[in-house]
């Protein structure tokens, strides 16, 4: 993983979306415009929280979050997700 030059402020915290499914458990090629967004990914960058709570989430844990959260960004050609920790439903 390379380094990154971005620090998410506050409680935010920025994910690497895992890549969606290419193919069904049954071998069936699925097309891009039916693929689901996924909504399972890996930390890799966190605030330092807020001065009432601090982040549970570190950098590397692999977590579900809701289908529409966060705010998607590209940074040197990656793709992330932006979003407050309490967006974040489980750490897996």
């Amino acid at each position: 993983m390379a380094k990154l030059n971005i620090r998410p402020l506050a409680d935010r915290v920025l994910i690497e979306p895992l890549q969606a499914e290419t193919t069904t458990a049954s071998g069936i090629i699925i097309p891009d415009n039916a693929k689901e967004k996924p909504q399972k990914g890996t930390v890799v960058a966190v605030g330092p929280g807020t001065k009432d709570e601090k982040l549970t989430v570190s950098v590397g844990d692999t977590v579900l979050y809701g289908k529409y959260a966060g705010t998607e960004l590209k940074f040197d050609g990656t793709d992330y997700l932006m979003m407050r920790e309490s967006d974040i439903l489980a750490i897996v």
